[in-house]
């Protein structure tokens, strides 16, 4: 007999949202509001810092004090009200390293869990207008240019999470260049990829750290078990999150590779972002239906 449901993690961006836009629809929301009134515990897992994803997440109208946010692809841990509950550093000579190592790449960024300018350090926001632009205009207020990057750890203060961003061939040769290099044992690798858009988000984390081993450390806490927990998300960076959960559901809309990879597992495929695949999944189970285990 399967187990109820007691915890159901959700990706934001290609999932939660729509193709185009920043508000949650509505069937989204009350799927989410109706789990959450059935006992089930809600984390949203997203690749976003807290300050970039809890705006789009408020007007959801889950309890700020009982949901979770895991941030940064699992680096930070809070509830969506801000209490603290995990956090994890990449280690200041490791992240100047990382400056020489990955400028052949294109722009990287360093991501600061603090507040205001200086959340985000770049070199450079011209080299990345062109290809996120509105990830730039969004974030503007909090992004800091230092040159050379290298200066940014001065002060002896640890990021959170590095990025660098570029096209999907030019980000699968940088990843395995950094996963032959030194450096390798050093850093966890998560990529985030939108073909249709030739866009890939490689991001560099403290070892050992995914939204998925978030999510472990998070049931374990609370005593639930894998097999109460339903992960749904539609990219690389969800991968260890929905191997972790015992029931899972990949979007429609998801990274292709992805998508046939959860079609050979027998996961469960959800309908896209755009047609509220979440809010059908999330109605599914509250219905009394199986998602597909593996």
């Amino acid at each position: 007999m399967a187990s109820p449901i007691k915890m159901i993690a959700v990706d934001i961006d290609g999932t939660l949202l729509p193709s185009v836009g920043t508000v949650v629809s509505e069937r989204n929301c009350c799927a989410l509001r109706d789990a959450e009134a059935a006992g089930m515990e809600l984390v949203i897992a997203t690749g976003r810092r807290q300050a970039y994803g809890a705006p789009l997440i408020h007007p959801v109208g889950l309890k700020p004090e009982t949901t979770v946010m895991i941030t940064s692809n699992g680096t930070v841990t809070r509830t969506l009200a801000g209490e603290a509950i995990d956090r994890f550093f990449l280690p200041v000579e490791t992240a100047r390293g990382l400056c020489p190592a990955l400028r052949p790449f294109g722009t990287t960024v360093f991501t600061f869990d603090r507040e205001g300018p200086g959340e985000l350090v770049l070199e450079s926001l011209d080299n990345l207008r062109g290809r996120i632009a509105l990830w730039v205009e969004a974030n503007r207020a909090a992004i800091l240019e230092v040159r050379p990057l290298e200066r940014a750890f001065d002060q002896g203060e640890a990021p959170v999470q590095g990025m660098v961003c570029g096209g999907v061939e030019e980000m699968r040769r940088a990843e395995e260049w950094l996963a032959a290099s030194p450096v390798a044992s050093q850093v966890e690798m998560h990529r985030t990829e939108y073909p249709t858009r030739d866009l890939t988000i490689l991001d560099i984390l403290p070892p050992g750290c995914s939204k998925g081993t978030a999510l472990r450390r998070l049931a374990e806490g609370r005593g639930i078990g894998r097999g109460e927990i339903l992960a749904i998300g539609d990219n690389w960076n969800d991968l260890e999150m929905l191997e972790f959960a015992g029931n899972r559901a990949v979007m429609a809309n998801g990274a292709p590779d992805l998508v046939e990879l959860a079609r050979e597992r027998g996961w469960t495929i959800a309908a896209g972002n755009d047609e509220d695949g979440v809010a059908q999944i999330v109605e599914s189970v509250l219905a009394g239906s199986r998602v597909s285990r593996w």
